[in-house]
This record gives structure tokens, sequence and C-alpha cells, in this order.
């Protein structure tokens, strides 16, 4: 009997490309060979967005591939976009079936009782979704960085935000769970685990002994084996002083906090709905530095959202660098169906995004080459990730704790080490070093 073939691709965030290694893994299970989304294959799984109208449509374009690919093939959709929009989905040539949030578990049974051409729709109220979906999703292979899954959902409702909506009310995962998904990482050779969720620092909030994350953060330290934990991205309400007394602790916590700013206008923050303003924002900054030596702070940050004048874009641009951020992710404001912000007055000219959008993705390199370069003449330990072939000499580049990206000769294998680096020059946005012997 030939082996079943089933090809996934992944659109939108680092959740999104973690739950697609637990779909794999599912399937993997139940004798399918995974193969690449270009290959001819029994089934594709599309893992969707719809954080912009930009996901949504590639969401669409990768159906409409799969199904070009091979016309026989069931092909499925998940994901956000399957989730909040699924009838919108279904009428998308060549899919055969959707599936929502809430039943990404039973994917395989899905398909296996799929018939082709028939549109079917397994998706769930996820609203009213109160329970952790346990995933095989630690299967990170060929990495020394993993994504470790510890949260679902966010009851935030954000103006601008469909993520609620996709993803449900919070949901914790079982810390022993957390535990044991973290062990088998490290023993199967990964260093650095990184905690994500869709809103991490709410972790036990929905637990009825109020596990916090600090706490979690606690018990993961002591898992033998383990060199680095790092946060994927905090909220700014979130960050406390005991969570910066963990980190001000030294390894295995990473010096790092991804802390989304969204805006530096307080006009524009309460029309998003954000939980704070500039003044609660900087002072957190402040003492997050404070408390942390050498802390790398990096954040998001939205240009164009409705009403967004020239001085509340200015407002924003003078705050990212008085802060002085050592990364900046900056994306354009997308009107989603069914958030409030979508039917907000003074809707922002595509072109006028398109300008600050650049002006703030040049600062953002800006002031990454700045933090950076606070570091040259020092030596800083780096987790060696892959090899780079430079034209003379084998390169390699890794990160430090604090988040620079840093590339270095070496000859040897040493992916997986952390290695000491003497830091010579800036390379891009990182520095650019040399291997210390000790």
């Amino acid at each position: 009997m030939t082996q079943k073939k089933v090809a996934v691709t992944t659109l939108g965030c680092k959740v999104n490309q973690y739950e697609s290694a637990a779909l794999e893994e599912l399937f993997r299970r139940r004798g399918y060979q995974i193969v690449d989304f270009g290959e001819v294959a029994d089934v594709y799984v599309i893992n969707t967005c719809t954080v912009t109208h930009l996901g949504d449509r590639k969401s669409r374009q990768m159906i409409r591939r799969a199904n070009k690919t091979n016309p026989d093939a069931v092909v499925v959709a998940t994901g956000c976009y399957a989730q909040t929009a699924p009838d919108e989905v279904l009428e998308v040539e060549g899919v055969d079936l959707v599936v929502g949030a809430g039943n990404r578990a039973g994917i395989v049974d899905l398909v296996e009782s799929a018939v082709k051409g028939d549109k079917v729709k397994a998706v769930g109220d996820i609203l009213k979704c109160h329970d952790f979906e346990e995933l095989p999703g630690e299967d990170c292979q060929g990495r020394v960085r993993a994504y470790l899954k510890i949260q679902e959902g966010c009851e935030n409702f954000c103006s601008y935000c469909i993520v609620p909506y996709a993803r449900g009310p919070l949901r914790s995962r079982q810390p022993e769970n957390v535990l044991a998904a973290a062990n088998n990482l490290v023993q199967r050779g990964f260093k650095e685990i990184v905690l994500t969720g869709i809103h991490t620092g709410a972790y036990g909030r929905d637990r009825q002994d109020k596990y916090s994350l600090v706490r979690l953060m606690e018990k993961l330290a002591s898992v033998s084996g383990i060199a680095r934990i790092r946060l994927s991205s905090i909220e700014p309400n979130d960050i406390t002083t005991e969570l910066l007394e963990l980190i001000a602790s030294g390894p295995p916590f990473c010096r790092h906090l991804h802390i989304p700013l969204q805006s530096g206008d307080d006009t524009v923050l309460a029309k998003m709905r954000r939980r704070y303003n500039t003044v609660f924002y900087k002072k957190m900054v402040e003492e997050a530095r404070n408390m942390v030596a050498g802390l790398g702070v990096t954040t998001d940050v939205m240009v164009g959202f409705p009403g967004e004048e020239e001085e509340n874009f200015n407002n924003t641009y003078s705050l990212i660098k008085e802060l002085n951020f050592s990364g900046l992710h900056v994306f354009k404001y997308s009107p989603r169906r069914g958030t409030p912000a979508a039917g907000f007055p003074h809707q922002v000219d595509p072109a006028v995004k398109e300008k600050r959008s650049r002006a703030l993705i040049a600062l953002g390199e800006s002031l990454a080459r700045s933090f950076a370069a606070g570091h040259l003449g020092q030596t800083v330990e780096v987790l060696a990730e892959q090899a780079l072939r430079g034209e003379k000499e084998s390169l390699w580049e890794g990160l430090t704790d604090n988040y620079i990206r840093v590339v270095f000769p070496g000859e040897t294998e040493l992916q997986g080490r952390i290695i000491n680096i003497y830091a010579e020059k800036i390379s891009g946005a990182g520095i650019m070093g040399r291997i210390i012997l000790k």
C-alpha cells in the first residue's frame, strides 16, 4: 500500500508555525509522509492568517495553489481566517474542508472522512471554548531554539484586533504538561525555549489556583540542561516587578522583552482600546532597564490607525526614538471586518501609511544598529544556530540572550553551542565577531 502524503503551509505568526508542526505530527502518527507544499500530495493543509487583508488574500492564494498542484487532493483550511470567516473560505475554489481552532486535534479523522468535491465545515463557537487544546507541537526539527506554547486566547478586545474572535478566551496549559514538553525538548538537544501564546503574560489567570507566569518560569528553570528561557512577547500591563526580578537573576532567563507599543500617542492608544498610556509605558521601560542590566527591548508599532494625523504619528516617532528600542516591528493598519475600528471614520490613505511605515522601519534599523554598537569591544555569549557560507570562510550566526544577531567565523560543528564571541564590528543590524577560546 502506497504511503499517503500530506503537505502543510503556514501563514502568519509564530503560534501558527508552532501549530503547523503539531498538525504535521498528527498526520505523521497516522502513517502519512510529510512533503513540501509544492509537491504532489494527497492532502494539503493551509494554516491561515487573518490579522490583515494580506493574510486573507495569501490564504486564498495558497488554497488555489494546492488545488492546482493536485486537483484530486483533499484541501483543508484551518487557522484564524478559517475560524472567523468559514463560509467565505468554503467559497474559495478547491477547498474541501474548513477546520476551526477547537477541532484541530481531530483533523486527520476529518480528512479521512472527507470526499473530494464536498464542502465540509467543522467550526465551533470559539468564544465558548474553555480548555487548552493539547497538540503534539514540540516537534521543531533541525533547530536549536524551540517554541513552547503555554497559553491560548485573548480577552483584551483591542478595537483593531480580530484575534480574540479567532482564538477565544484565555486558556492556560497545565503546568505539568508545559514542564513535560520542556523536558522533552531539552532531551532532544534544544538549548533555548521560547515561551509563546496569544496573550502569554496572562498565563494562569483563568486557573483557580492563579498559577502565574513567573511561577511557571521558575519551575522551567529547574529543568535539567535548559540553557535559555525567553518570552516571545508580553503586554505592557503584564510586566511586574516580580517578573523583572526573575529576569535580572540571570541565566537561564534571557535579558530580552518584546513589549508591543502600537502607538506613541495617547489619543490613538485610547481609540485602540489599549490599556495603558505613554506615561505608563515609558515608566515601565525605564524600570525594566534599571532592574535588568543590558536588557534588549523590542516592540510592535502600527501606522495608519483611523484618525491618525501627522501630529499623532510624530508623537509615535519621537517616543520610539526616545525609548531607544533595540528592534522594531512595523505594520500598517488593516481594517478587520467585525472589529470596531473597521467602522471608524477618517481611515488613513494607503500612501500615507506606506510613507509612515518606511520612516519607522528606517528608524528601527538605526536603533538596532545603535544597540548592537554598544556591545562592540565586549565579549558576548552567542547560541550558535546555523552555518552560513562566506566567500572565503565558513561563517556561523546566532543570538545573544538580549537578542542581537551575531555572525562569526568557525570551521567546526558549532550548532547548539553557547560560545563566547568578541564583538568587533557592526554587520547589518547586528554584530560581526570572533570566537574567544576559554
